[in-house]
């Protein structure tokens, strides 16, 4: 009974946070330019057969709506900003009333997405443009989100809690962050828990990484030229050392937290570069170095390039390849050997390595890295209506072991990525996709996805409505 009454308690207090928001939105003098209040409402349904990993010839598929409703107040004063946008994220039915929500507690989607307060450092007659202090729970992302991004897809999204001072002039931009990671209030010590629990969610980085960094400190430099813009990256993530203890019968192996970190340090350079009027370059070169979250040395590799190229006023063709290194499957791993598996960092992995998320995702595909030759398009059939289609080749980019002291066909399967966007007014975003793959073994064997009596022919389509209302536009 105690614990129904404190669960409860819990959502009339979440509900509080929404009510308290809205009174705010609604009571404010809407006259205040300086007042910003807008809000999300995208509630998506998934058909999932084969989505993120292989499913098994006899598993049934999953049909479900997953629904984010967001809220955002911003106030711009005299040299400060201050912004906070608080979100519910849940799946239609996962709380029903029926179940008086005694056996749902973990699933509360009330969160606080970003809360931040901007201290502008420089004043009105200052020549620079800006130099300002952001402190708080943000969102970070730069450049074409490939290592730094949103992950907006994800309907709770990734935040960080961190400290950003930002300066921009004269077309140069240049960002230094920093963030401490805790669990709590500690009397003493700082060692950190990274290790995500049933009600905190998913870790903030990709490629099942599976805990978050104790701390993080970030260097970037941008500069806009006439021909398009180069930017540089060095990006220093740090994870709590760990010990592993074995005790009782049977044994049983245990993660203890331990002082001291490991440093993974990740540093290189993003372009994109309008060649001529209608044919545009961008890409990005990355290396990984020091240790990774277990303590093994480091060292890997990002290289993407991708050509686009208009063709008449509609048409737009990208042909391109990322490679992310790997560690060959035929060595074995030990605590001393060297890592090469590059890990793309807090990036948007639904954006580059095909929608239905087989890598960098969740779902791990082993260590051996990725090549992705890839040809997208896209269509403007009308100024509300576009057409995507994208074709990728997927192949692993280091050798495949065949769990027998051989080798395995490195290539992983094609994917066709079709979707269609539809703006039907300009608060109003209609949206649908479809994928399918046609996979091979070598994607369903132990050395990847690790699916006994796989379906090779996997697919997955959703329809998604956003709508991202502006409460003080009078029109």
């Amino acid at each position: 009974m105690q614990k129904i009454t404190s669960t409860m308690q819990k959502t009339k207090n979440s509900k509080s946070i929404l009510l308290g928001l809205a009174i705010t939105l609604f009571g404010y003098n809407t006259s205040n330019a300086q007042f910003t209040a807008t809000g999300q409402f995208r509630p998506r349904t998934e058909f999932r057969d084969g989505y993120s990993t292989l499913q098994s010839k006899d598993a049934e598929t999953a049909v479900f709506t997953s629904q984010r409703t967001r809220l955002n107040v911003g106030f711009t004063g005299y040299r400060f900003k201050f912004f906070v946008a608080v979100q519910d994220v849940r799946v239609w039915g996962q709380d029903a009333s029926t179940i008086n929500k005694t056996t749902t507690a973990d699933n509360n989607g009330i969160q606080l997405h970003e809360a931040w307060g901007e201290i502008i450092l420089n004043d009105t007659v200052s020549s620079i443009q800006n130099l300002s202090l952001k402190i708080g729970r943000q969102e970070i992302s730069y450049d074409d989100q490939k290592v730094i991004g949103g992950l907006d897809w994800l309907q709770q999204a990734r935040y960080h809690d961190a400290v950003v001072l930002k300066y921009a002039n004269k077309g140069w931009t240049a960002d230094f962050g920093a963030a401490f990671n805790q669990n709590k209030e500690l009397l003493a010590g700082t060692i950190y828990n990274g290790v995500p629990t049933a009600t905190s969610g998913y870790t903030a980085g990709t490629n099942g990484l599976g805990t978050n960094y104790k701390s993080m400190e970030y260097l970037y430099l941008a500069k806009k030229f006439f021909f398009g813009d180069i930017s540089f990256l060095f990006l220093s993530d740090n994870f709590n050392k760990y010990t592993n203890v074995t005790s009782g019968t049977p044994p049983v192996v245990t993660k203890v937290n331990e002082q001291g970190i490991w440093t993974r340090n990740t540093s290189g350079f993003y372009y994109n570069i309008n060649a001529t009027r209608k044919l545009k370059f961008e890409g990005s070169l990355y290396h990984q170095f020091g240790h990774d979250k277990n303590g093994r040395s480091l060292s890997s590799d990002l290289t993407s390039i991708t050509a686009t190229l208009q063709m008449g006023k509609k048409l737009f063709i990208g042909p391109g390849v990322d490679y992310l290194s790997g560690n060959d499957g035929t060595k074995a791993v030990t605590a001393t050997s060297e890592n090469n598996q590059f890990d793309p960092l807090y990036g948007t992995p639904h954006k580059f390595w095909g929608t239905m998320d087989y890598f960098y995702a969740s779902s791990g595909f082993g260590a051996q890295g990725l090549l992705n030759y890839f040809l997208k398009t896209k269509y403007n059939l009308r100024d509300n209506l576009t057409l995507f289609a994208d074709l990728h080749c997927f192949e692993a980019a280091n050798t495949l072991s065949n769990g027998a002291g051989g080798k395995q066909n490195s290539y992983l399967g094609t994917e066709l990525d079709l979707k269609i966007s539809y703006n039907f007014t300009k608060m109003i975003n209609i949206e649908a996709g479809y994928s399918f793959m046609q996979a091979t073994n070598s994607m369903a064997s132990a050395q990847v996805k690790n699916v006994a009596n796989a379906n090779l022919t996997p697919q997955w389509a959703y329809v998604m409505v956003n709508i991202k209302p502006n409460f003080l536009n009078k029109k």
